[in-house]
């Protein structure tokens, strides 16, 4: 009963006036917060459909989404875009670029300029948040209608989300509107660096350049052209992959014997610096490749290889024997990239070394048989990556003078290591080859 009274008592006394200097005064009431749960959220909605988010040189994308807020939302209101898509480290370093994804904001058709990415990484055993975008900090209002840019670079690869999340918050930090988007990151085109180049002789010695596009349906952009006068060689050799960007360099040896080094200027229009002269009596040789590192191998009329390493004051260091038997091989490239070399026998069998990278040491693994039915093409060229999935390929020109790509794989071998090989399938990329006389 005394507990009873004394409840009654104190709502009785909770409202009375307080009284100062003989006038009456109410206590102001308490202002109201604005506190939404997550079940009296807003919506997110993605004008459009999902986005396709090509990694690469294509430029940026649009996002486009609207949030519908709650009534009695206080501002500002903060937000941001979560990715699924949590980045492991390789090698000690993240596995994007530092600039991976540039966006540009706008919300209700008022531009904020540059939004920023936070791109955390898994380092060792410690955890990390999947990448976020920061939206911009806006005015409460009923609908906010975004505008997000993405230009997303080839290492945005790594980000294989198919959604994200987007959240955004009032200024006690509740949650006032949550929705995903959905984000599709595909390969793009790699930047001209990444991509591949093939060089054609003609039969007037005019030097033509295809670079690639790093689009398999149509690899080649228009021919460039290089210059007259590589008639006067007879071979002619890539020592590092040439590329779309004007780079890689190669030796040319010419009717005397004469070898001479041509080294990439980094200048697709001008693509090779004047020639330097390497030396003399490179006639004893029936072929010479690039092992895509700088370094040479030339085979003697008599079968054997030699290894010519790049030089500290010269284009080479003195030749190291490697081995007899090479003249089973009727034709020997560069694979592409730093990535050995590939040989086909007089029976049309492909096969693949790999570089071994010891120096001293043997230059190659034991090889590895790609496939038959190479006989087939009069000219086999390896090259730096034509598509866009970062492993080199090959092209080979057939008797018809048509051009075929293979698109190189990824092949685990039985001791766990992988080699990089032409695929199994073909593409064609047009006729009329056989107007050149040397393609590499």
């Amino acid at each position: 009963m005394r507990t009873a009274v004394m409840a009654a008592a104190a709502l009785i006394a909770a409202p009375a006036p307080v009284t100062l200097g003989g006038s009456v005064a109410f206590a102001a009431p308490a202002t109201p917060t604005a506190v939404t749960t997550a079940a009296e959220a807003g919506t997110v909605v993605q004008n459009g459909g999902p986005l396709v988010v090509p990694a690469g040189e294509e430029g940026a994308v649009t996002l486009r989404f609207t949030a519908s807020l709650p009534a009695g939302v206080r501002g500002p209101v903060t937000g941001a875009l979560h990715l699924s898509t949590k980045l492991f480290e390789i090698a000690g370093n993240s596995p994007v670029s530092e600039n991976v994804i540039r966006s540009t904001c706008s919300v209700n058709g008022v531009a904020y300029g540059a939004c920023r990415w936070n791109m955390p990484f898994m380092h060792d055993t410690q955890d990390a948040d999947p990448p976020s975008l920061d939206l911009p900090t806006v005015t409460a209002a009923g609908t906010l209608a975004y505008t997000v840019t993405l230009d997303a670079d080839v290492t945005a690869d790594a980000l294989v989300d198919k959604e994200a999340r987007v959240e955004l918050k009032d200024s006690t930090g509740a949650v006032v509107a949550q929705g995903t988007v959905g984000l599709d990151f595909v390969p793009g085109t790699p930047p001209p660096g990444q991509r591949g180049t093939v060089h054609a002789r003609d039969k007037s010695g005019v030097l033509w350049r295809y670079e690639a596009t790093g689009d398999v349906t149509r690899p080649f952009a228009a021919r460039k052209r290089v210059g007259g006068g590589w008639n006067a060689y007879t071979a002619v050799a890539p020592v590092t992959s040439a590329t779309a960007d004007g780079r890689g360099d190669l030796v040319a040896r010419d009717k005397a014997g004469v070898l001479w080094y041509y080294a990439g200027t980094g200048k697709p229009s001008a693509p090779f610096a004047p020639r330097q002269r390497v030396g003399g009596g490179w006639n004893a040789y029936t072929a010479l490749v690039g092992v895509g590192d700088g370094s040479l191998v030339a085979r003697d009329k008599s079968g054997v290889l030699w290894r010519y390493e790049p030089g500290y004051r010269g284009p080479f260091e003195p030749r190291q024997r490697v081995g007899g038997g090479w003249n089973t091989y009727n034709t020997l490239t560069m694979a592409g990239y730093w990535d050995g070399v590939l040989g086909r026998d007089k029976d049309g069998v492909l096969w693949k070394y790999d570089r071994a990278g010891s120096i001293p040491g043997p230059p190659f693994e034991a090889r590895l048989r790609v496939g038959g039915g190479w006989n087939t093409y009069t000219a086999i060229a390896g090259a730096a990556e034509l598509g866009r999935d970062g492993i080199s390929d090959l092209v080979a020109r057939d008797r018809a003078g048509k051009l075929w790509l293979y698109q190189g794989v990824r092949k685990t071998l039985p001791d766990w290591r992988h080699s990089f090989v032409p695929g199994p399938t073909r593409t064609l990329v047009g006729g009329g080859w056989n107007t050149y006389n040397l393609i590499f």
